[in-house]
C-alpha cells in the first residue's frame, strides 16, 4: 500500500532509449512499459522510468514521493520551506508537482488522483 511521503518512484535520464532498454533488459532482465517514444517505465523492486533528453531537461535522477492528497502535501512542502518549481500538473497515470528542498535538490510528489 502506498504511503504519504514515502519514496515511490525514481526517474532517470535514458539517452538513447533503445540502448538503455537493451542494456537493462540484457544485464538485469528488466522489462518496460512504453509511454510514447520519450518515456519508458519499469517495475523492478522500485518503480521508475527512463526519459529521453527531449522529454525533460533534468539530468540528475528524480526521486518521486507519494501523497494521497496532493494539494495538502504541496501545502506541507511550502510550509516546511520547500520551493515549488513545477506546480501541480497532470501526466499519464496521475498528477504531480516538483519542489526544491533547502539543499537545492529537486524532488516530486505524485498522486493517482
Amino acid at each position: 500500500m502506498r504511503e504519504d511521503g514515502k519514496i515511490d518512484y525514481v526517474e532517470l535520464p535514458g539517452g538513447d532509449m533503445a540502448a538503455t532498454k537493451a542494456f537493462y533488459g540484457q544485464a538485469f532482465g528488466w522489462s518496460f512499459q512504453d509511454y510514447g517514444p520519450d518515456y519508458q517505465a519499469f517495475s523492478e523492486g522500485l518503480d521508475g522510468g527512463f526519459y529521453t533528453e527531449g522529454a525533460a531537461p533534468r539530468k540528475p535522477p528524480l526521486v518521486v514521493l507519494y501523497a494521497h492528497d496532493l494539494e495538502a502535501m504541496e501545502a506541507k512542502v511550502k510550509a516546511a520551506g520547500g520551493v515549488i518549481v513545477a506546480p501541480i500538473f497532470s501526466f499519464p497515470g496521475g498528477r504531480r508537482f516538483h519542489f526544491q528542498d533547502p539543499a537545492g535538490n529537486e524532488l516530486a510528489v505524485w498522486s493517482e488522483e
